[in-house]
């Protein structure tokens, strides 16, 4: 979707579609009935696993629905949905990571948090796509359910934000674990604010969430993140996490901090 299916919205070129279609018909042949949700990972040591970031690929089965008249993968990105916004988020709208399930009758196994610090804790970046696929969603779709959902994640992530504007790897995190930074996140959060700001009821939500992100833009447009011409090999953001315990992708740029934080830029510059 952020390739091609940007491409086709953006030029009309019908040579981008193939590559949408075939995408589409290959993310929704993951599709369960028993679990009501898209596998994530072919990975022997889970059964059926469910990860938050999955919320983003719904994106691409709304539009190819609408574009090739598919009524089948709209149903598979609400029933997605669906299931996430019940078995992801725990009492304060903080989520989990993964969700198992079993693909027999579709119960649930168990819920980790597998790149943070530990099961029980507020990943950044999970909460980021959380926020970001639950607003998409309702611009999408039009379901208040998922309004509210994405409403209640921003109340949850607006006070952590408010002293850091670019949040640590995972909110939970000790000292001196807890230093080190997610642009990415912060990049995630910021695209997706500016999106609920104009999309939800709550007028004070609203102004909240614009105030928030233009904060995090300020800080991701400080010296301190923003990159010098041939300094990070073409990025623009320094400083993402990818996984921490696992000493993988740290203190690192990554594409997708990148990428939202561009698409961040853009929908301010075009706010009404």
């Amino acid at each position: 979707m952020c390739s091609a299916g940007n491409a086709y919205k953006h030029t009309g070129d019908e040579k981008y579609l193939p590559s949408v279609r075939r995408a589409a018909e290959l993310l929704a042949s993951r599709y369960s009935s028993a679990t009501g949700a898209i596998k994530s990972w072919d990975n022997e040591q889970f059964s059926y696993p469910v990860i938050i970031d999955n919320m983003m690929n719904l994106e691409l089965l709304t539009f190819a629905s609408r574009l090739f008249g598919e009524k089948k993968w709209m149903d598979i990105a609400v029933s997605h949905a669906d299931i996430s916004s019940e078995q992801h988020f725990r009492d304060d709208n903080s989520s989990y990571h993964m969700v198992e399930f079993d693909p027999g009758d579709g119960h649930v196994v168990g819920k980790r948090t597998h790149q943070g610090y530990n099961d029980e804790s507020a990943w950044s970046r999970g909460q980021a796509w959380g926020l970001y696929g639950f607003t998409m969603m309702y611009r999408e779709t039009g379901l208040e359910r998922f309004l509210g959902r994405a409403e209640s994640i921003a109340n949850f992530l607006l006070p952590l934000l408010s002293s850091s504007p670019v949040p640590a790897w995972d909110f939970n995190a000790p000292e001196p674990d807890i230093r080190q930074v997610d642009a990415s996140a912060a990049a995630i959060m910021a695209s997706a604010l500016l999106e609920l700001s104009t999309l939800t009821k709550d007028t004070v939500l609203a102004r909240r969430c614009l105030r928030q992100a233009e904060n995090t833009l300020l800080e991701l447009g400080s010296d301190y993140y923003l990159a010098q011409k041939g300094e990070c090999g073409g990025f623009i953001l320094k400083h993402s996490t990818g996984h921490y315990l696992r000493n993988s992708e740290v203190d690192v740029p990554l594409t997708y901090a990148d990428y939202y934080f561009l698409e961040a830029l853009y929908r301010y510059k075009h706010l009404d």
